[in-house]
């Protein structure tokens, strides 16, 4: 299916910005501003609530580049191009789902391969053009176990080739249970190429095998097609139809799954396919647990085993059955130690061996590793954390909408549709969490030595995480004691403005992480990235902590005291 199937999208957009971020409030050039301090003085402006809480999150997502697909549409989708195929190529139904089939559901391919050659592609696919006549009156041997039976007990594809009832049913049974391959099954006779169709399936297959055949079939659908996927999520049965064209491959199921189209593994934008494939390797390779036993274990001298020392004096012995004593620091025998060399926590002979640079090339390559580990450790503990974060976020969420929404509706006297900026500010924080997560995946292989993008990103990065920290404070702790209270209080209209305006907010401080982290930060140079982040502190740019640099620690960038407020109030 390509082109000619997609007037069946009609919830379909090909304009490209169909995303999260496509709804901004204010200018989406200006990096937003806002300090801690301004979270509880700030008057947030807010036109009108009705109208405010009116936009829901699921409001981003109507212009979307994809369909979502149940088993009941599936089946639909492939009746109906069964049946154009047949009434346009004058072909049974049968035919015409084999002839599909053949070409991974394809419509537009069929037709262009039928009329450029139907002989061809009738030799190919196994349709005959002339089927052979049904059995005579009489009996006939059977082709496979050749015992001799009437007429009919006997079955045939379009090639004519007779056998009976009971080989066919093993036939069809053995090829089921050898999995799709059934789809494409041909005649029993090694010389016929004649293609097996499911109607014969359906009158000569058992209950079981009718059923998994069908399974197959309708699988084929999906699977076999190049625009169609199942989604990945455990237990889901949907399927999304995509249109390419658009840039954006983050999709959502019905089932609340969020992943990417194109590599089927979690959302992921605004990191590239590739870099996310790179991080999930490096998470399950073994190369990292080399790099932390290289860094910090060193082998015994006798039997070579990797040992870790974690704490004490220098004089360590192998575990058993070795039990080798000998000196951490040069690796020499334990028995010719002493004070002579140094005592229990020094060794004169590494130090001499040192100066000597005998330990150089080891020390060197020992070094390297502990840098690596470290820094993949920096990263990998940030991204669980905001991957965690997000897990819990989801189920306050669940726990918000199904018994805190209706009790806080009740106390307040407010009807629930006016509390659904609760609801999107939730919604802003598991999404923020999922693209601060896999900022850090991002972090990680940005090279070192383009220090102008790397510290405009970590700039971004910073602010962003700031703002998300806020908006998750306000929507967890302070909205708290409006769940706890037992009447109505005066400035629940207060923490409403506070809380949309703190998701507006937001939403504008990932809108630029993500818009510029898909350009590759390639506005930023050695001289730009710096002038756009003084400028930007300079007119009040919040404080934010290093989150990407090498090693453990945090670094402060910037502590402005003076925030501007953006023209919308926030």
């Amino acid at each position: 299916m390509e082109s000619e199937d997609d007037f069946d999208m009609h919830d379909a957009n090909e304009s490209g910005e169909d995303d999260f971020y496509s709804g901004r409030d204010d200018d989406a050039g200006a990096i937003p501003t806002y300090d801690d301090s301004d979270a509880d003085d700030a008057d947030y402006e807010f036109i009108d609530n009705d109208s405010d809480d009116s936009v829901d999150y699921v409001s981003h997502s109507h212009q979307q580049n994809y369909t979502i697909l149940s088993e009941v549409d599936i089946r639909q989708r492939q009746e109906d191009d069964i049946t154009r195929i047949s009434t346009v190529l004058s072909i049974s139904k049968v035919e015409a789902g084999i002839l599909l089939r053949y070409y991974s559901w394809n419509v537009s391919k069929v037709h262009d391969e039928w009329f450029a050659d139907e002989e061809k592609v009738r030799r190919s696919v196994g349709l005959l053009e002339k089927p052979v006549v049904p059995f005579p009156d009489g009996e006939m041997i059977c082709g496979i176990c050749f015992e001799t039976y009437p007429y009919d007990l006997l079955h045939a594809a379009a090639c004519g080739h007779p056998f009976c009832n009971s080989c066919w049913s093993g036939y069809i049974s053995t090829a089921i249970s050898d999995g799709p391959g059934c789809l494409m099954l041909r005649c029993p006779d090694p010389s016929c190429v004649a293609a097996v169709g499911q109607d014969m399936i359906n009158a000569l297959a058992s209950d079981e095998d009718r059923e998994k055949y069908s399974r197959y079939f309708i699988r084929s659908y999906v699977e076999d097609n190049r625009k169609t996927k199942w989604c990945p999520a455990p237990g889901c049965d949907y399927a999304v139809d995509f249109i390419f064209g658009s840039g954006n491959y983050d999709v959502t199921c019905r089932c609340s799954y969020s992943f990417c189209w194109n590599c089927t593994e979690e959302a992921h934008r605004p990191v590239d396919c590739d870099t996310v494939a790179r991080w999930i390797l490096k998470n399950s390779a073994e190369s990292e647990n080399m790099n932390w036993i290289l860094a910090n274990s060193k082998p015994c001298p006798k039997c070579k085993r990797p040992i870790e020392k974690n704490h004490g004096c220098m004089h360590m012995t192998c575990t058993p059955p070795c039990r080798f004593e000998f000196c951490w620091l040069c690796l020499g025998a334990w028995s010719e130690h002493g004070e002579v060399t140094g005592g229990y926590y020094a060794c004169n002979r590494y130090e001499t061996a040192k100066k000597e640079g005998t330990f150089d090339e080891e020390e060197k390559r020992r070094e390297m590793a502990k840098l690596s580990v470290e820094k993949y450790t920096h990263y990998y503990e940030r991204w669980a954390t905001n991957q965690s974060s997000r897990q819990k976020a989801l189920a306050d969420l669940q726990q918000m909408q199904s018994v805190h929404l209706e009790k806080l509706s009740e106390t307040q006297c407010q009807p629930e549709s006016q509390l659904k900026f609760i609801t999107e500010a939730w919604l802003q924080i598991i999404e923020c969490r999922r693209v601060l997560k896999w900022t850090y995946a991002y972090g990680y292989y940005l090279p070192e030595n383009e220090h102008a993008k790397r510290h405009f990103f970590e700039y971004l990065q910073g602010e962003a995480e700031s703002g998300l920290e806020r908006l998750h404070q306000c929507a967890e702790k302070e909205l708290q004691v409006y769940l706890n209270a037992e009447e109505q209080l005066k400035d629940f209209n207060e923490f409403r403005s506070k809380l949309a305006g703190l998701t507006s907010v937001t939403r504008n401080f990932f809108e630029n992480l993500v818009r510029a982290l898909e350009n590759g930060l390639s506005d930023v140079n050695s001289r730009g990235a710096c002038s756009r982040m003084g400028s930007s502190k300079s007119l009040g740019g919040g404080s934010s902590r290093g989150r990407s640099g090498k090693g453990k620690g945090s670094t402060s960038r910037s502590s402005g005291s003076n925030r501007n407020i953006d023209d919308s109030g926030h």
